[in-house]
């Protein structure tokens, strides 16, 4: 093993700058990865953004890490071994100890590093890692295939299995980039009649490619209309962080229907109380999900041949990566690659 790896790292906001670093050894609980790929995520974005040497350390970004384990601390599960195939998603691993771990809500422990902001992550030729945060990679999938999947496709996979809809309903996909083109994917072999929402004409085509059934142009028609036409969507899974557009949509939902958000946003959603108690809506939070549920979206990926769209720059363009990311000119996906610890 070498002596010292290189990383991007975020000394002040919005600047990521290549620095050389000393290998660590990873402690009780931890793992060193060797890593082959990691996404670029909108997160990743803000945490560079908000990056401040006076609060932490520069601090390297990437959560959807895909590598190999290149050493052991002590105390990992005999199931990690070295030289095995691993992921790490957004959450940096579960303490076992807290009340949420307790009761096996292992993706709410409140004692769980968030990768690339509260540790380092994935944009670096080695990274420490926490066991319980390990996700068996399947060898069907290359790394930077893979590594979308890891918060893209846990991301959409979970709040999919979540959202209520038996196969035959209606699910509406609202906003079609780096998470709405995973949904599509999934909700079509899910089994439902997928209607994709978007901005323009010009993704109508990639939408109804990668799995809807409907392609609904916003700023043509009124979304909510149109579903209300069709007798409503039994879930809506909403992408994007314009509260007014997803607030609007609402009254699309069918009697017992369901919004599931997976973007935070900024402003708040707008509810007519009536329209929940009148039909007995409901909307849901949704995040991303324990290692058990990534590996089992990435299985279901291979059996359903879903993989996500991507574009491809070495490590030590991760700052193109991320301006083409910000610019909406990628289609749809950014992945670094690190060629250095490719077999």
């Amino acid at each position: 093993m070498k002596a010292t790896y290189r990383a991007m790292q975020a000394a002040r906001p919005g600047v990521l700058e290549l620095v050389e670093r000393e290998t660590p050894a990873p402690g009780p609980g931890q793992v060193l990865i060797a890593v082959e790929a990691c996404g670029v995520c909108g997160a990743d974005a803000t945490d560079i953004d908000r990056a401040d040497p006076a609060v932490q350390p520069p601090r390297v970004p990437g959560h959807e890490v895909v590598g190999r384990i290149a050493a052991l601390g002590a105390g990992v599960p005999a199931l990690w071994k070295p030289g095995q195939r691993v992921g790490v998603g957004r959450l940096g691993g579960h303490c076992n100890a807290c009340a949420q771990c307790r009761q096996g809500r292992f993706q709410l422990c409140t004692s769980q590093p968030v990768v690339g902001s509260s540790c380092d992550g994935g944009y670096a030729e080695m990274m420490l890692a926490r066991s319980t945060a390990l996700v068996a990679i399947p060898d069907e999938l290359c790394p930077e295939d893979a590594a979308p999947i890891l918060c893209a496709g846990i991301a959409t996979f979970n709040a999919l299995k979540k959202c209520g809809a038996q196969a035959g309903d209606t699910v509406a996909i609202l906003g079609i980039g780096g998470l709405g083109h995973m949904a599509l994917q999934y909700a079509r072999r899910m089994g439902f009649r997928v209607v994709a929402i978007g901005r323009g004409g010009d993704i109508a085509a990639d939408a109804l490619a990668l799995g809807a059934h409907v392609y609904i142009d916003n700023r043509e028609e009124d979304a909510a209309a149109r579903l209300k036409g069709m007798g409503g969507a039994q879930a809506i899974v909403t992408m994007i962080d314009h509260a007014d557009t997803v607030s609007a949509l609402l009254a699309g939902l069918a009697p017992e229907g369901r919004l599931v958000v997976l973007n935070p946003g900024k402003g708040p959603l707008q509810v007519p109380a009536g329209l929940l108690v009148g039909a007995q809506r409901g909307i849901l939070g949704s995040i991303t999900g324990t290692p058990w549920d990534n590996e089992k979206a990435l299985h279901f990926s291979v059996l359903a041949d879903v993989r996500p769209r991507i574009e491809v720059l070495p490590l030590e363009q991760a700052s193109e990566a991320l301006r083409k990311l910000k610019s909406g000119d990628v289609k749809y996906r950014m992945v670094l690659t690190i060629g250095s610890n490719r077999p």
